[in-house]
């Protein structure tokens, strides 16, 4: 199994990043390296096109593993489990009133995991933090006209 883990922390409430992550509607507003459609409950099916050109890139169908106020996790699959499947989590860590961390992670498996990961891993470890930094910017535009941001 191989793990990609990326962090930030973000001025703005947990209920803020959430909000933001999870309307994904929206993202095309801020999001440049990821579309996703779909409904962000348990159980759901979502779309999710990711990488730099997220538009043009094809997609893929994960289910949700878990929805709630601070973990947002999907399992997903190329062609066919076993194969190169990947478990990708947002957490939401409250770090005091107004103060957030992000944690993005995937734990990718499969018999072309290690292949797959050798050709596009660094490429998607930085489409993670390129995410969590439109991420970051969002919430906290949102935070400031709220006056949700730490003092």
């Amino acid at each position: 199994m191989r793990d990609i883990y990326t962090t930030i922390d973000i001025h703005a409430p947990a209920e803020t990043v959430w909000d933001v992550l999870t309307d994904f509607a929206a993202y095309p507003e801020w999001n440049g390296h990821t579309r996703i459609t779909g409904d962000p409950t348990e159980g759901a099916r979502l779309t999710v096109a990711p990488g730099p050109d997220a538009d043009s890139m094809p997609t893929f169908k994960p289910r949700v593993l878990r929805a709630d106020d601070n973990e947002l996790t999907w399992r997903g699959h190329l062609w066919v489990r076993g194969l190169f499947d990947g478990d990708h989590s947002f957490v939401i860590e409250e770090l005091e009133p107004g103060e957030s961390r992000l944690v993005q992670s995937e734990q990718f498996s499969g018999v072309l995991a290690g292949l797959i990961l050798r050709r596009y891993g660094k490429q998607t470890a930085e489409t993670f933090e390129a995410v969590n930094t439109a991420l970051k910017a969002r919430a906290e535009a949102l935070a400031a006209t709220t006056g949700e941001i730490a003092a």
